[in-house]
């Protein structure tokens, strides 16, 4: 009877990659401002004892972090109990000679408010702050503290870097 080796499969990258050619931290991190930069939505999974939840969603990203306003949902269930959260980027498929992606790992905060940070969205965004006091329950504002970024770009292989980069 056939059994799913789980630990060898979760570490397949992990070994594959042991001699990769990585990229210079600072020239990955341009890269990887410039492709969260190219985008504005992104795939927001969060988890708790009892549930998975991955939620589309827009994005900003201001000052090395993201920031998303919801309304509420499912995924607010899932926060309570775990601030740890992954993000998710990507282009469309294209083929393996053509992929684009990254995705994110950190922690999860819920902005008061009408605190200055909640504020500095408004503005940024150019949402009206009377528009959102009008409103039953103020938007929610989730601020994702990026811990770990894992990029995908099938393009640095022709610039002699392995084409999954980890920041």
């Amino acid at each position: 009877m056939w059994e799913m080796d789980y630990d060898t499969a979760a570490r397949y990258w992990i070994d594959k990659e042991k001699d990769a050619v990585s990229m210079d931290s600072e020239d990955l991190q341009k890269r990887i401002d410039d492709f969260i930069g190219g985008h504005n939505t992104c795939a927001l999974a969060t988890a708790s004892q009892d549930m998975v939840r991955c939620t589309p969603i827009e994005y900003n990203y201001l000052d090395g972090v993201f920031y998303l306003f919801s309304e509420g949902g499912l995924k607010f269930k899932a926060l309570k109990d775990n601030k740890q959260v992954g993000l998710a980027i990507y282009e469309p498929y294209g083929g393996f000679n053509n992929l684009k992606s990254l995705q994110v790992g950190g922690r999860a905060e819920i902005i008061e408010p009408f605190s200055d940070e909640y504020m500095k969205l408004l503005e940024y965004k150019k949402i009206l702050v009377e528009a959102i006091k009008k409103m039953t329950h103020p938007m929610n504002l989730i601020k994702i503290i990026p811990e770990r970024f894992d990029y995908l770009d099938s393009d640095l292989k022709k610039e002699g870097f392995d084409i999954r980069q980890h920041l």
